[in-house]
């Protein structure tokens, strides 16, 4: 197979390739910005904290658009569907065109942001570390008990 020596048209070759049909799991979610390392994507797949469709995932998951991603993080709930894939990681504006947060999920953030739920167990800098009864309300409170 000859190579081409035109770099310009190289690169443009490349960019079509970054939209494929298929993009495995981890590699979506830190293309859309989910995650800020490929490695962090991953560790939070194998924990179970993401599902597709309700169900477990594993890394090497072929996405589809249409699929519904359910994302547990520790600052944040999110449902999106997928609209595109891409296995090269862009800014921010390009990355929220590869998903869709469903309407349900944009309902209970506004309310956990409303109800300040999110912000019960913060603590004032230099506050020292919690006293017991301050730690069996906040395990009591997150159901950690």
């Amino acid at each position: 197979m000859a190579r081409s020596h035109n770099k310009k048209l190289d690169k443009t070759a490349s960019k079509e390739n970054d939209e494929e049909d298929s993009c495995r799991l981890d590699k979506w979610l830190w293309a859309a910005r989910f995650f800020k390392t490929r490695s962090l994507a991953s560790d939070a797949v194998d924990g179970g904290k993401v599902r597709i469709d309700g169900d477990r995932a594993k890394n090497a998951r072929e996405m589809k658009p249409g699929m519904l991603v359910s994302i547990k993080n520790k600052d944040m709930q999110i449902e999106v569907e997928v609209l595109a894939l891409s296995n090269v990681r862009r800014g921010a504006p390009e990355a929220a065109l590869l998903y869709r947060e469903t309407d349900e999920s944009q309902r209970m953030r506004q309310q956990a942001k409303d109800s300040g739920a999110d912000q019960y167990a913060e603590r004032d800098r230099g506050m020292g570390r919690p006293t017991k009864r301050q730690l069996r309300d906040i395990q009591r409170f997150t159901g950690r008990d």
